[in-house]
């Protein structure tokens, strides 16, 4: 890039033109979409006239004559959509050019374009691996990329804005957002990828294309059945859960647990005025804080939540249950330490778990300064051997990160194009599977994570640690009387469990014991009862720390009948 005939060039071209310039090197085939770009461009100095004496397209086509029917018919279409565009707006919109008996353009014309252009359109309608894109980006740092939805460089670059090439109308929209976009912008969307960009060259590639080969003849080698040590094979598993899943037993099994039935408000508050020593267990993302969904053909803009903190409302509502001596509330995330602590840990008297559970902090008191820290050992020495694997699949899934806890490692794809990020991960389980199978660890699959835990780890060990510590509190003897639970994703569901075998476990109950075991969403559960989201958990909590449901609006998942029915457990 630092060569003087590419620095002279760039220089050049843009003097040549003194516009934005939207640039494209493709082959002259019918699956390079070049008619397409051509029409977006159309259709945008048409919908856009203010772009019409700003903006050029730059457009190399390549002719390698190795499919001369379609090429001819292509560069026929071509030639006749330039013609009309220079027609109707003028010759200075496009710079169009052939290259005769090639494939490729050299490297330092091909460089010259980078550093001039303001935009790359990438409109393929089929297309493997093609690098160009990738060259952009590392050559241009205030560069746009936009990439059809249908080339395989789509689901690498997560900073390029994704079309349908089909679209004509939305591809000119997506043209006029990339010339308009601030520079901030443009950097960061550069930022998501230039790493990546980087540190993955050709070399690279090749030798983990080499080693994928190598890793699938190995796995040929197999019984079809069953792993070298006897371990079932993924594919035989995977065959299998098809055959369940699509059972009329399973049917009626799922249909069945879907019977869970809508949190009554007033149960709740009912059985909170009556009660005396109070068990109150929260799961963090997705119950206090809204989770954003993961968009199955947008890519992510934002991770996670939307949000880092529950609302100021939930938080005062927290604040208030908490200062009831009567009262033990704990929040329980799968997230780290830190984050969970920055959200939360300036609520006095509440207590927190993080990392499903593997370290926690007590209830600090309005005086108390720090959170003293708590851990429990489960082993980590098997960490190494997923590490390599994890890292493998990191090098090859753009946006991708290896996560460290305390007790577990995670592979999170949540920025990651959504569709190549979980095809990633289904290949991902049977790997780690294999390569863990002598330690004694688990695999919890989430929304956009992939994590390895030890098998004894769960957020259910920790509620089973809370509620047998409510036993030991001064002032009421006995357990808690008043049991309120709730968790919106998988592993929540052994927080459930735990309540249930808290409560089985007691030998002697002479009073009225209350638990409430709450899904947040309408799913297949363990919990009794659900809400439909983290607006109505912040609904339920309102109404405690006030102890009046008509304080809040009532939540069209909770139910309307009158009578004054204990939710979920009652034993008398």
């Amino acid at each position: 890039m630092a060569l003087p005939e590419v620095q002279a060039g760039a220089k050049a071209l843009k003097e040549k033109h003194g516009r934005a310039i939207i640039a494209g090197i493709d082959v002259a085939q019918g699956l390079s979409g070049i008619q397409l770009k051509l029409l977006a461009f159309e259709r945008l100095l048409m919908d856009y006239p203010n772009w019409r004496n700003k903006c050029v397209m730059v457009q190399k086509c390549l002719v390698p004559n190795t499919r001369l029917a379609d090429e001819a018919d292509t560069l026929r279409e071509i030639r006749a959509s330039v013609h009309r565009i220079q027609e109707k707006f003028g010759t200075e919109v496009m710079d169009y050019e052939e290259i005769q008996g090639s494939s490729s353009l050299p490297m330092v014309k091909r460089l010259v374009i980078w550093m001039a252009a303001n935009v790359l359109l990438h409109t393929p309608i089929r297309e493997g691996l093609n690098l160009l894109p990738l060259e952009y980006v590392y050559v241009q740092p205030v560069g746009v990329t936009i990439a059809s939805e249908f080339s395989a460089v789509c689901s690498i670059l997560n900073g390029a804005l994704r079309v349908n090439p089909y679209d004509i109308p939305l591809c000119s929209i997506t043209i006029d957002k990339a010339l308009s976009m601030e520079l901030q912008e443009r950097e960061g969307r550069r930022a998501r990828d230039i790493d990546f960009v980087s540190s993955c060259p050709s070399g690279l590639w090749s030798q983990n294309v080499l080693r994928d080969l190598n890793d699938a003849m190995l796995g040929t080698n197999l019984d079809d059945g069953d792993y070298d040590d006897g371990t079932i094979h993924s594919k035989t598993v995977a065959a299998q859960k098809m055959k369940a899943v699509n059972t009329v037993d399973s049917m009626f099994s799922r249909e069945n647990e879907l019977g869970i039935t809508p949190l009554e408000l007033e149960s709740v508050i009912s059985a909170y005025n009556v009660t005396n020593k109070r068990v109150i267990i929260l799961d963090f993302n997705g119950t206090l804080v809204t989770k954003e969904p993961a968009g199955k053909y947008l890519k992510r803009e934002i991770l996670g939540t939307s949000g880092d903190k529950p609302s100021p409302a939930v938080k005062q509502a927290l604040t208030q249950i908490c200062t009831d001596p009567r009262n033990s509330v704990y929040v329980v995330s799968g997230d780290s330490q830190k984050n969970l602590e920055d959200a939360m840990g300036d609520i006095p008297g509440l207590g927190l778990a993080a990392s499903n559970g593997a370290c926690f902090a007590h209830p600090v008191g309005i005086d108390s300064s720090s959170r003293k820290w708590e851990t429990f050992d489960y082993g980590v020495d098997w960490k190494a051997v997923a590490l390599p694997v994890l890292s493998k699949y990191t090098a090859r899934t753009n946006g991708s990160f290896v996560k460290l806890t305390h007790s577990s490692i995670g592979w999170s794809y949540y920025s990651c194009d959504p569709e190549w990020g979980s095809l990633q991960a289904a290949y991902l389980v049977p790997e780690l599977e294999h390569e863990l199978r002598s330690f004694d660890v688990r695999f919890v699959t989430l929304k956009g994570v992939v994590e390895v835990v030890p098998r004894k780890l769960n957020k259910g060990f920790f509620v089973k640690k809370v509620l047998e510590e409510s036993k030991l509190r001064t002032g009421t003897p006995g357990p808690a009387d008043f049991i309120l639970c709730m968790g919106d994703d998988v592993s929540d569901e052994k927080m459930f469990t735990s309540v249930f075998s808290f409560i089985a476990e007691q030998d002697q109950m002479d009073k009225s014991m209350y638990a409430f075991t709450v899904a947040v969403g309408k799913k297949p559960s363990h919990a009794a009862r659900f809400v439909d989201g983290a607006k109505d958990v912040s609904n339920v909590l309102i109404s405690i720390a006030h102890g009046d449901v008509s304080l809040v609006g009532r939540s069209a998942s909770f139910s309307e009948d009158e009578d004054m029915q204990i939710d979920a457990l009652m034993f008398d």
